[in-house]
């Protein structure tokens, strides 16, 4: 914990897909807290009801999160307890919520992170892969120049390399890094905790293949592995 204002904000995170990965202690804070402050307050409310919640909703879009911040971190000094949310997994990791959470440290509000879901967590655990030591690029650039630095600077570290990837870019991105990744392997893990959750194994350029012939559904984390 950080700060000694009366006011709590408490970043919880969400299931990523199935509804029942959520914590004894988040469904706790959401029932207690004040407000839900909410990516989309229309996938946040889905969440809610599923779980018999009512609490009063806040919306922080990601496009508009710098302008509202300081009206939260208002309430939250005057003593308020929030409950951050995104639209699935853990806020701040390639979520929205960094703005509100630095603000907050700043203005001397307890900030307390309830942890739970995050795809990369999940398809750590699931690819093989070794997750003693990640190097999460979040999502690549779209400049395919910049995209495949970025890759590049990650394969330096030594580790396994993690990024998300919508699954319209996904063969094309596979195609740019392939010569950069060699023979490495590549675990793309879609659709996680959901009905047709997938991995899939090869290298980065056989995998773009496939991907060309047969675009997957649904957000995708991609791993490549350590050399």
């Amino acid at each position: 914990m950080s700060g000694t204002s009366a006011g709590l904000l408490h970043v919880v995170a969400t299931p990523i897909g199935n509804l029942e990965d959520i914590t004894l202690r988040a469904l706790r804070v959401l029932r207690e807290c004040d407000a839900v402050v909410a990516e989309d307050t229309r996938r946040t409310r889905q969440l809610l009801t599923a779980h018999g919640i009512a609490r009063p909703l806040l919306s922080l879009p990601a496009h508009d999160e710098a302008r509202r911040v300081p009206a939260l971190v208002a309430r939250l000094v005057a003593g308020d307890t929030l409950a951050l949310c995104t639209d699935a997994g853990t806020p701040v990791v390639s979520d929205p919520g960094a703005f509100l959470v630095q603000a907050a440290r700043e203005a001397g509000v307890t900030v307390v992170p309830v942890p739970g879901p995050s795809a990369l967590t999940a398809a750590l655990a699931g690819s093989g892969l070794r997750g003693d030591r990640v190097c999460f690029l979040g999502f690549l650039p779209r400049s395919p120049g910049k995209l495949r630095r970025t890759v590049e600077s990650g394969l330096l570290s030594d580790s396994t390399v993690a990024f998300y990837e919508s699954p319209l870019r996904l063969a094309r991105t596979l195609a740019l890094i392939a010569p950069s990744c060699g023979e490495r392997p590549v675990v793309v893990a879609r659709e996680l905790t959901k009905v047709h959750e997938t991995f899939h194994t090869g290298t980065a350029a056989a995998l773009a293949e496939a991907f060309a012939a047969q675009p997957p559904r649904g957000e995708c984390t991609v791993l490549i592995g350590a050399s």
